[in-house]
This record gives C-alpha cells, structure tokens and sequence, in this order.
C-alpha cells in the first residue's frame, strides 16, 4: 500500500496525518482486500510510519484482528525516541526547522522515502516529546495497544539512531504486553552484515541476504530467533 501522495497515488492538497492515514487510506485497503476481494487472512508487513497507521487502525476497528495473521514491523515506533536526552533535544530542534521548511526532508534522516508535511509529522514529534502516544480529541493509542493480540516481530537497527531507536522500538513493543511478540536488533556486532539505517533494513541486498528470509521463516512458524 502506498498512502496518499506517495508513489502512484492519488495527490492531495488537504493536510492529513497518521490517524486520516489510519482510518481512511488503510481501511480502504482492508476492505478491498476482505470485502471486494474476499481475501480470509492476512500476513502483515509495515515500515516506519506505515506500522503506527496499522496499529492505529486496529485499535480503532478491532474486528480486523481476526483478518491478521501475523504483524512485521521494520523501523516502527511512536513515543520512544526521545527517552534519552541527546536524542530528545535532536527531536526538539528537528520539530523547528521542519515547521520552518514545512516539511522533513526523508534523506536528511536517514530515509530514501518521500519527503513528510510538517503537519503528517507533528504527530511523530510531539509523541516522542512527551513520551505519549495520544491522537486526536485525546484519544490515549498506548493504553489499547494491549487489547492487540497478533504476533509481532519488530525489527531495529544500530545505524537508525533518530527515527527508530532500538529504546523506542523496544518500548513500542512491550507497550503490546504481549510476551510471545518479538523484537531483533541489527548490528554488526551481533553478526549481521551491516548495521543498517532506517531505509536501508527494508531496502537493501544485505537486508535481501540475511534480513527478509528469516522474515519469511518467522511468517511461516513464528518461533525462529535472530
């Protein structure tokens, strides 16, 4: 899926973030694909901002659950990257610039997506500001990401340092309280064949070699480790 002014489509001049993203652009995809295509199940694959939309969706229409099979979630997380203080005031001036701009420049932080609005990205940065996970009319995301019960992998890496931080994935992950859910960290000392940053942990031959087919491998048994 390819959200609103990303890749092939549609453009739109309107302001949107992630819980429009959520509620309108992937809840159109899940209906396609249950109603129109009578698709039974579902195996889920997210990156970054694409895994806050899926987790936001489900924790507004539950039913879809029982459509998941399955949850992986490559550089995802929403309120954690801020818990160090050197990260926090990187985030803080990071907000600033980026209303100045109007937008955050994807290859500035480590991404080779599209660029994001200032206004899509507030969310983002006013969540890993203060440590909360909170939508609009203050509707409170962390304290229903419990009632999520489909397996998780999350997947992390040491050169993505300012979007998705191994401590903010690992906060996004246990904030499910759900012990069966997994989360690998990528480094080069632990192996892998580099560290990766934000856009490399999805797209990249190393990530092709050693990353997607122990995807593939979790998807089918959901018991292997990394």
């Amino acid at each position: 899926m390819e959200w609103r002014n990303h890749g092939n489509s549609d453009k739109v001049d309107s302001d949107f973030n992630f819980e429009t993203i959520a509620k309108y652009d992937l809840k159109s995809v899940f209906d396609f694909l249950f109603v129109n295509m009578s698709i039974r199940s579902i195996d889920c694959l997210a990156h970054s901002g694409g895994g806050i939309a899926l987790i936001m969706l489900l924790i507004n229409k539950p039913n879809y659950q029982t459509k998941i099979k399955s949850i992986t979630l490559f550089g995802t997380q929403a309120f954690g990257a801020g818990t160090r203080f050197s990260n926090k005031i990187k985030i803080f001036f990071g907000k600033y610039i980026t209303m100045l701009l109007g937008k955050v420049p994807a290859n500035k932080v480590g991404s080779t997506e599209h660029d994001e609005s200032y206004y899509t990205m507030k969310q983002w940065f006013d969540w890993n500001l203060k440590g909360n996970f909170i939508g609009n009319n203050g509707f409170n995301y962390m304290e229903k990401m419990p009632m999520i019960n489909v397996p998780i992998l999350s997947i992390c890496a040491k050169g993505d340092t300012f979007i998705a931080p191994k401590i903010g994935c690992e906060k996004f992950i246990n904030a499910f309280r759900n012990e069966s859910n997994q989360l690998w960290y990528l480094s080069k000392e632990k192996g892998n064949l580099e560290n990766y940053d934000h856009s490399r942990i999805l797209k990249s031959q190393n990530a092709k070699k050693e990353v997607w087919p122990k995807v593939v491998k979790w998807i089918d048994s959901r018991t292997i480790t990394f």
